[in-house]
């Protein structure tokens, strides 16, 4: 499914995330940046030591990642130019502010890839695998998120994908999309 905002295309397709020539991917990632289990596991092993290493000179740097919040590395064996790392929020009920925290991780993310000249990327559904959040309730917070950015900030971005990997996401993401 494809549909436009202004000028950037927004695409929501079943995929493999570490297989998308984009100029960025995003990474589900954990607090610690050192790679796990479902996308971010997917992730680090597509793209090599290359990105583990970038990784342990952020946490060097700045300490773990907090939730919300987004750094850039390189694509390393990736066709991606760059991995966006970002935290989302583990779920609890939504009584711990989880739906703010996933909004940030999107936008972000939107953000650093506009200080760093991207022009397209794929983003994976943040947080609704082993951090549980309702997939649900998590695509009508990316996806409004998504056309709030394009809607309010300066960008250049002529296409953001969702790459869902499963049958279901990707049937909820695009049922989520003609809802909304």
């Amino acid at each position: 499914m494809q549909k436009k905002i202004n000028d950037t295309i927004i695409e929501i397709i079943k995929n493999d995330i570490t297989k998308e020539r984009v100029d960025a991917i995003v990474n589900a990632a954990n607090s610690s940046l050192m790679g796990g289990g479902g996308v971010d596991g997917a992730i680090h092993r597509a793209g090599g030591y290359i990105i583990l290493d970038e990784c342990k000179k952020i946490v060097e740097k700045i300490g773990r990642l907090p939730t919300g919040e987004a750094v850039i590395t390189s694509g390393g064996n990736l066709a991606a130019k760059f991995v966006i790392h970002t935290v989302g929020p583990i779920w609890n009920g939504g009584t711990k502010n989880e739906e703010a925290f996933l909004s940030n991780a999107y936008r972000n993310s939107l953000l650093l890839g506009v200080q760093n000249n991207i022009q397209t990327i794929a983003f994976p559904s943040i947080s609704t695998g082993v951090y549980g959040y309702p997939i649900e309730k998590a695509c009508i917070v990316a996806i409004n998120t998504v056309i709030n950015f394009l809607k309010n900030e300066v960008n250049n971005y002529k296409e953001i994908k969702f790459v869902l990997f499963s049958d279901y996401d990707y049937e909820t993401y695009n049922n989520c999309w003609d809802r909304l």
